[in-house]
């Protein structure tokens, strides 16, 4: 992928996570619960904070992935320094790694 396009797609993709870790965060305003409600509560705020952090580390993989094409390095894998192929990032403009140093660190990350 060229960088022009994957650029434009990031840059999609950064805005749309932008906007919806607005709507999150504006999703459960502070308000008066009863006892009742409390655990229902609880949970959608556990929920809404699942998802804040999900946003949060997909955001940084966009921004990484801005920071390395204007580095030049962009779709060289960051395990191997070999080529990512165009497929995987045809599927993940944000890919850093490609699939085998991908499964590598998640591997790691466990």
């Amino acid at each position: 992928m060229d960088t022009a396009t994957a650029r434009s797609r990031l840059e999609t993709m950064l805005a749309e996570a932008d906007r919806s870790i607005r709507v999150l965060r504006g999703e459960h305003p502070e308000r008066e619960l009863s006892a009742s409600d409390a655990g229902a509560d609880l949970y959608d705020s556990d929920r809404v904070q699942a998802a804040l952090d999900s946003l949060g580390r997909h955001r940084a993989g966009v921004l990484a992935a801005l920071e390395r094409i204007e580095e030049g390095t962009y779709g060289q894998c960051q395990g191997c320094g070999e080529q990512v192929p165009e497929g995987r990032l045809e599927a993940r403009p944000d890919a850093a790694r490609c699939v085998t140093c991908q499964s590598k660190h998640d591997r790691a990350m466990r």
